[in-house]
């Protein structure tokens, strides 16, 4: 099934400019800081939990 490329991109491209208008700077950076501090704590989470693991196979 082919997707009808000029609908989708017309469709992306009038949610992204109705939406933003309404984007503030101080919301785009709590979003990037929330973003990193996310993936920071499920990196090291995620090592912990391979550390315990590899713990207790042994």
């Amino acid at each position: 099934m082919q997707s009808s490329n000029p609908a989708l991109i017309g469709t992306a491209g009038g949610t992204f400019l109705s939406v933003l208008p309404n984007l503030h700077s101080e919301d785009v950076s709590k979003t990037v800081l929330l973003a990193a501090i996310g993936a920071i704590v499920s990196f090291g989470l995620s090592m912990v939990l391979k550390f315990i693991v590899k713990k207790y196979r042994k």
